[in-house]
């Protein structure tokens, strides 16, 4: 059985919150998606709020310090990602965006890609053609067919999905297992900040 890495970002901002609802009901669609394709998946999720200082200061200085760095890699070095934001103006969040601007050029060209996004109204569904999948596509991603999209109305109870949600919810898992089972397992990549040294053992001369 090979096991996958799965990379999840959430750009909610609220405690709890839609976007992490969606989120969460993705990745375990996917992950029994993939253990139905004799696979299995380890999961990291990025919570982009706890990152939103972090990601303007790598915005201003050109550096992401540590606990930025740590989100990066999870999501590059995943041999996939699902991505969902909540909808701002008409468009992805400022937040998802900024943290999309830290990213190095090739860093998710090949990978592939679940978008999810959500709202108060579905209204706002076509955000994911016309903002998301260019997004993506601009950096070279591999997007499945479905994108999948939450209003309110989508959430019975509260935090229980309508019948037509979770079709799609289950759609979208399975293009996502079907397109990483054919992929090879990706190696994370080195980080190139292993070597170098403390500022004090420079002082020091040990360097």
């Amino acid at each position: 059985m090979t096991t996958r890495t799965l990379a999840v970002v959430s750009a909610g901002l609220g405690v709890p919150s839609s976007t992490r609802l969606l989120a969460d009901r993705l990745t375990t669609a996917t992950v029994d998606a993939l253990r139905a394709r004799g696979g299995d998946a380890t999961v990291e999720v990025v919570e982009l709020r706890e990152h939103a200082r972090d990601v303007a200061d790598a915005l201003v200085t050109g550096f992401p310090n540590a606990a930025l760095r740590a989100a990066v890699e999870t999501v590059t070095g995943a041999d996939a990602l699902i991505a969902v934001t909540p909808v701002f103006t008409a468009s992805y969040s400022g937040l998802f965006k900024s943290f999309v601007d830290v990213l190095e050029k090739e860093a998710l060209t090949g990978k592939p890609v679940l978008l999810g996004a959500t709202a108060g109204t579905a209204r706002h569904s076509l955000v994911l053609e016309h903002a998301m999948r260019p997004l993506f596509a601009y950096l070279r991603a591999v997007t499945v067919p479905t994108a999948v999209f939450a209003a309110s109305e989508d959430w019975a109870g509260g935090d229980g999905t309508s019948a037509e949600l979770s079709r799609r919810i289950t759609r979208a898992a399975g293009e996502l297992a079907d397109v990483v089972t054919g992929r090879p397992a990706t190696a994370r990549p080195a980080d190139p900040f292993a070597d170098v040294p403390s500022f004090e053992d420079l002082l020091r001369g040990q360097a």
